[in-house]
């Protein structure tokens, strides 16, 4: 039997001392999930006792504990100059000869007749442990071919564990640097240059929600995605649907893709470093423009994800490629997610800007917090002497190679990259704010400018000039109990829903569909069902833009609105997300691209043409249609039931009747699967004929703003009349009160949805006496709301057992 090495097949989870994190999780899994169905590309490991043996072999080990006995621990100055002389005592080394024997003998078998080529990978025992985890502390080697390059490749990853970022890793985690030893694996190379390859998250990186599996990919070999040099597509599989057999898709955002890594060819005679393998080539436009993955291959990318996630009892971080030879897809590596597994759960802080100020760049959030600090552009990790404690890191990507110093910045920018790039990855790890995928950071930012990146704008991160006031609140959710009443939220950004579904609550009881329709569609519905209608050739170019990709552009708007609900719908999954068909007003609409061909003027917009007089209307009709189908599709094929719809600005019975019937011509039949209809209550005449109303609806909504403002004849928006804006009137609570009494009446639901219950706790006291059924709040009024509502409780409850004692 082999001393040195093993086959995978015959490594477990439980050799992880010899083999370390990555080895024995990929024994594990084709030991153990191969004959599940998940395909993992074979190999074999070399073990710590080969690693010990050519440390001796080579009477390296006095020589290296003097090396990295000299490193300053503090300041880390000669950090560089303890690396390198460790790196080079290393490869000054010989492979002994049984090694070499065992080495040669194993890569002759499993070869085979195929002569395929093999990548060899670092795995060191103190490497990508459950309590330890980063990823890329050693060098990898790929498209290896001959016993020559595989010779060289095994040197230089023992070389490798004395990278500088390793050496500062184990001096960061603990690690002793002469106890560490470095495991090898060599397996089968998957050729993903070929096709594509990528990272998976069993678990939604920036939240720690735990429903959902993300996944990221980008044409051509992986080291893209992990270096950040690319911005990959983005899937999130939403885990409930998925193992209920419905469409679980629940989002997509396509990548620029901008670059390719495939194997470098050799000239005629020529032989190739084990470094110069491989090669960064331009992606091709055609291809930047489509997605890395079918449907079908994210759904099996995902299944695959949960087995495993189920095997190991712990959320994991994947990676993964596809074969361009056999078009199939290959599990190459997996390790525990660490930074939210390893998070207090009962701990919440909440960032909000104060001010706003101009944008000079817009990437994706890491993260949901806000930093200031001194704009330092940097090219590569051999300028970071000028970096100071606090600065902002502003660079095309971030490598492993920058780790040494990323625990000193307050924020990092970078032009390319995603979620799960490494400047992400770290950015999490080390609690830094991050701005990755940003385009044109490094030219649009000044060296040495004073910036605020802020994380907390939901699924955006915006990098300001200047210093802003923000604050954050620290917020500990272990003792909050929610009150009897229903405690919900307003939301209108899917971006924070996977962040907020974490706090105490009872669901949403309002999405509002403007901000998906304004920030993420951007086109006026009518303005892709009847596109010919549109004569300004800018107008076509933005929306053939937008909607290039899709056959029909219809589809566009079904695809994007439906996978925005879905996202907070999943979010919240089982808890109900009250969704209201859109509202805007005339001016509103017409600002939407395209918008203009289809909004009359209007002079008072607030009461015109909105809400449910725009869905039958023949002017809108077949734009409600696709905000239908889209709802259709998130309930009926993803399987997200706990949506419930609602009707603004329903102005009479015939109308609300209306409405119901054109819904359930276009597939939205109310009591079909569970299908509730609310409307909001905002106009007087819907408290004047509630009980018409309750007739036709399954609920209400009380609109407190709009019913304040018609009640009192108070134009909202109008700061003259500020003072008179008061939804604590007496009008307008008689109209609240009234609302509740017969929706009681009639055994429906009541909420209210508005800022008063959270500003005022008499208000809030109100509200609970009246006996309303919930109440649902913005996000940064949910604390408040919760205090003043529980309070309203306990001191009804009080009066209840003082007048049962009289």
């Amino acid at each position: 039997m082999d001393q040195y090495i093993k086959p995978f097949q015959n490594i477990t989870i439980h050799d992880i001392d010899q083999y370390g994190g990555k080895n024995a999780s990929l024994g594990e899994m084709i030991h153990h999930l191969k004959p599940r169905g998940i395909r993992v590309p074979d190999g074999f490991a070399l073990n710590a006792k080969a690693y010990w043996h050519f440390i001796n072999q080579n009477n390296f080990y006095s020589e290296l504990s003097k090396i990295v006995d000299q490193l300053d621990t503090k300041g880390f100055a000669n950090l560089q100059k303890v690396g390198t002389e460790a790196r080079l005592l290393l490869l000054k080394g010989i492979v002994p000869l049984d090694l070499t024997n065992e080495i040669l003998k194993a890569f002759k078998e499993l070869k085979g007749k195929d002569q395929l080529q093999v990548a060899v990978r670092s795995s060191a025992t103190a490497e990508d442990l459950p309590e330890a985890s980063f990823a890329g502390m050693q060098e990898s080697y790929l498209n290896i071919d001959t016993e020559t390059e595989l010779l060289e490749a095994i040197l230089k990853c023992y070389a490798s564990l004395f990278t500088d970022r390793a050496i500062k890793y184990r001096v960061d985690n603990g690690f002793d640097h002469m106890q560490v030893a470095l495991s090898i694996g060599v397996q089968q190379m998957i050729r993903s240059d070929l096709a594509c390859s990528g990272v998976t998250f069993t678990i939604d990186p920036e939240s720690g929600f735990e429903d959902v599996v993300l996944i990221s990919g980008s044409w051509g070999l992986g080291e893209n995605i992990v270096k950040g040099a690319v911005t990959p597509d983005e899937f999130y599989v939403f885990k409930p649907s998925l193992e209920n057999g419905n469409q679980a898709i629940i989002s997509k955002n396509l990548g620029s893709k901008e670059k390719t890594m495939v194997y470098t060819e050799p000239l005629a005679d020529e032989v190739l470093e084990v470094e110069t393998k491989t090669i960064n080539i331009n992606t091709d436009t055609e291809k930047q423009k489509q997605y890395i993955l079918s449907d079908k291959e994210v759904l099996q990318l995902a299944r695959w994800s949960v087995i495993i996630e189920d095997h190991y009892e712990r959320p994991m971080d994947l990676e993964w490629a596809k074969d361009g030879i056999d078009e199939e897809l290959y599990i190459l590596q997996a390790r525990p997610e660490t930074v939210h597994s390893n998070k207090d759960p009962y701990t919440f802080k909440e960032f909000k800007l104060l001010e706003e100020g101009e944008v000079l760049v817009e990437g994706k959030n890491v993260g949901s917090a806000i930093a200031s600090g001194k704009a330092k552009v940097l090219s590569s990790p051999k300028e970071i002497g000028k970096l100071k404690q606090g600065d902002v890191l502003v660079t095309q990507i971030t490598n492993p190679d920058w780790d040494p110093v990323l625990k000193k910045v307050s924020a990092i920018v970078t032009d390319r990259g995603g979620r799960t790039s490494h400047a992400a990855i770290v950015a999490r790890e080390t609690g830094a704010v991050a701005v990755v995928g940003a385009g044109n950071a490094t030219k649009a930012i000044k060296d040495g400018q004073i910036v605020t990146v802020s994380c907390a704008e939901g699924n955006r991160g915006l990098v300001f000039e200047g210093e802003l006031n923000w604050v954050s609140t620290a917020i500990d959710i272990s003792n909050m109990q929610l009150p009897e009443t229903g405690v919900k939220f307003i939301l209108a950004d899917p971006g924070q829903a996977f962040k907020l579904a974490k706090l105490p609550n009872n669901g949403v009881g309002l999405m509002r569909l403007e901000f998906v329709i304004s920030n993420t569609i951007k086109v006026h519905p009518m303005a892709l069902v009847d596109f010919k209608r549109i004569q300004d050739e800018e107008v076509r170019t933005q929306i053939l833009h937008l909607t290039e990709g899709y056959e029909n552009k219809k589809e566009y708007f079904i695809e994007k609105l439906s996978m925005s609900v879905a996202t907070i719908a999943a979010a919240f999954y089982p808890k109900e997300v009250i969704v209201r068909m859109s509202d805007f007003k005339t001016n509103e609409y017409a600002n939407l691209i395209g918008g203009k061909y289809f909004e009359p003027h209007e002079e008072n917009p607030m009461i015109g043409w909105r809400g449910a007089s725009r869905y039958y209307h023949p002017a809108y009709k077949e734009g409600f249609r696709l905000e239908c189908e889209a709802m259709r599709h998130v309930r009926d094929e993803m399987g997200l039931d706990n949506v419930k719809l609602m009707i603004p600005f329903c102005r009479t019975p015939e109308e609300g009747r209306k409405v119901l019937d054109l819904m359930e011509e276009y597939g939205l039949v109310q009591g079909k699967n569970g299908l509730e209809i609310y409307m909001m209550i905002e106009i007087p005449s819907n408290v004047v004929q509630a009980e018409q109303f309750a007739e036709i609806f399954d609920g209400f909504s009380i609109g407190s703003n709009d019913l304040t403002q018609l009640t009192l004849g108070v134009d909202r928006d109008s700061e003259i009349l500020n003072d008179l804006f008061d939804a604590k009137n007496t009008s307008v609570k008689s109209m609240i009160r009234d609302t509740i009494m017969v929706a009681k009446h009639a055994g429906i639901k009541v909420g209210l949805c508005g800022q008063a219950p959270s500003d005022d706790p008499q208000f809030a006291k109100f509200l609970v006496q009246q006996g309303i059924d919930s109440v649902s709040f913005n996000p940064d009024a949910l604390w408040r709301g919760i205090e003043n509502i529980n309070e309203a409780e306990a001191d009804l409850h009080r009066k209840v057992e003082l007048s049962s004692i009289d």
